[in-house]
């Protein structure tokens, strides 16, 4: 069964609401996918948390400086952006407070205290991107995705794929069908999965695979239930010997075919 690739593991991941029928039924059939998906929300969980901006400072100049002249910006954009955030974080000296009893000096005009309810929307609309999480949150969370989805790919083991296919059917005599398939693995050896829905043999099985004119043959090995993996000889031309034959051998100690075949048949790509 195919895996689901990470962009649609993480889209899954990312939006609850994500229309995938397929996709969501996959997961409750497939324990691989299902832990991979997992762990990826809980990335996204973790970056949904609001994280706790009080004790952020504002960078200084020198950090914008040092990006405007890396990217080669333009001279209207030389001024940092966060400057005014700095001047409100610096904030002015606090002005002296007069002694008991005693009235300001005639040159100061109180300033009324400035509350959370008297922010107008033009300070809110200045405040700096990282004191607003809302509004990168989404972002973020799929930034993260994105990344451990990458990561969460490269280290996933590679699938095995399928190089060609056959429908086995009986031969004279027997009833046992079944199916058989060659898979090259990631370091591009190829293997031969056969399964039949039953054994027939009176000796052993052997699985073999046979030139279209029957005139060579190779074994690949004997199969000692209705399914086996064999491995195919490296350099081996399937295009020269695309039959897969499965035969019942007696115990004689001749390693030659019996002659008495159980199923066969031709791989197709």
């Amino acid at each position: 069964m195919p895996h689901l690739d990470p962009e649609q593991l993480s889209l899954l991941a990312l939006y609850d609401d994500w229309e995938d029928p397929a996709g969501r039924e996959h997961l409750r059939a497939c324990p691989q996918c299902a832990a991979d998906y997992a762990a990826l929300r809980r990335t996204v969980e973790a970056v949904k948390t609001t994280p706790d901006t009080s004790r952020l400072s504002v960078p200084g100049p020198q950090v914008w400086a040092g990006i405007h002249r890396e990217l080669g910006l333009g001279e209207s954009v030389r001024e940092d952006p966060l400057a005014a955030e700095a001047q409100k974080e610096g904030g002015a000296p606090p002005a002296a407070t007069p002694a008991p009893g005693t009235a300001p000096p005639s040159n100061v005009v109180p300033m009324p205290a400035r509350t959370e309810g008297a922010r107008t929307k033009r300070d809110r609309a200045k405040a700096a991107w990282w004191q607003r999480p809302g509004a990168w949150l989404a972002t973020a969370a799929a930034a993260v995705l994105v990344v451990a989805g990458a990561v969460w790919a490269l280290n996933r083991p590679a699938q095995p794929r399928e190089l060609a296919e056959a429908q086995l059917t009986p031969l004279a005599q027997h009833s046992a069908a079944g199916s058989a398939k060659v898979v090259a693995a990631a370091d591009g050896s190829r293997s031969l999965e056969v399964s039949l829905n039953k054994d027939e043999a009176k000796g052993y099985q052997e699985v073999w695979l046979i030139a279209p004119d029957l005139s060579k043959l190779v074994s690949l090995g004997v199969m000692n239930s209705t399914s086996g993996t064999f491995p195919v000889p490296a350099g081996l031309d399937l295009s020269q010997y695309p039959v897969v034959d499965v035969s019942d051998e007696p115990m004689d100690g001749n390693p030659a075919h019996s002659t008495v075949s159980i199923a066969r048949g031709t791989l197709t790509s």
